[in-house]
């Protein structure tokens, strides 16, 4: 079975042009390296699935958050649709095996691709559903991890006598696409790590490991 194949499987999704995914799993990277033809990577689809996306979020949630106020519908969208979320989703569906990219480069903005392909190639309904199936899910775990910086401030403050801290671990890659890791830190103790496209995404994910870890433990 091809890894194509092997990926409309694991989503649900038969593609009537194969071709559409493929473009969708080509980072503007890999093109350049195999000089491919102009816009041959998935740079275009993410623009299209980013607008899909955002519209199918905002009516699940005003549907299922009758009693939400503009405000927090804004900041719970928010929540579901950032990097670092969909980097979680990205990982959480093992969506990185697939991709073709240049050297070093991460998966930022494959998801907004692959949903781009699916509404080109089958229209809104199967986009919606992948994005229900795949995004919309653990809406509660997703706003935890939007907001694991302030959560977890709140929860050291309150439990522990030392403070907490972010620390650098490591910085790789080009300029344009940036490796950091950090960890979260209690005085010494190590009580999360994560990695991201930015410094601020890594802290947000060694946050979220460490309320993982803390919260059963309060």
């Amino acid at each position: 079975m091809s890894k194509l194949q092997e990926l409309q499987n694991r989503i649900g999704y038969t593609f009537e042009k194969e071709g559409l995914l493929r473009q969708a799993l080509t980072h503007s990277s890999y093109a350049n390296e195999k000089h491919m033809k102009k816009h041959s990577d998935n740079e275009r689809l993410e623009f299209l699935g980013d607008a899909v996306l955002e519209i199918v979020s905002s009516d699940f949630l005003y549907r299922n958050y009758p009693d939400l106020p503009e405000g927090d519908l804004t900041k719970l969208r928010a929540s579901i649709v950032c990097e670092p979320t969909l980097a979680l989703c990205t990982r959480e569906m093992d969506l990185g095996d697939y991709l073709l990219l240049g050297k070093g480069e991460n998966q930022t903005g494959a998801l907004e691709s692959v949903i781009g392909a699916i509404y080109l190639d089958g229209g809104f309904e199967p986009a919606k559903k992948f994005i229900h199936k795949f995004i919309l899910t653990d809406i509660e775990h997703k706003k935890l991890f939007y907001d694991s910086k302030t959560i977890l401030q709140e929860v050291v403050q309150g439990n522990y006598k030392e403070s907490l801290h972010y620390e650098l671990i490591s910085e790789e890659g080009p300029d344009h696409d940036k490796q950091f890791s950090v960890e979260a830190r209690i005085g010494d103790k190590v009580i999360g790590a994560g990695t991201g496209h930015t410094k601020k995404a890594a802290e947000q994910e060694a946050a979220y490991q460490a309320l993982l870890l803390l919260k059963p433990k309060l």
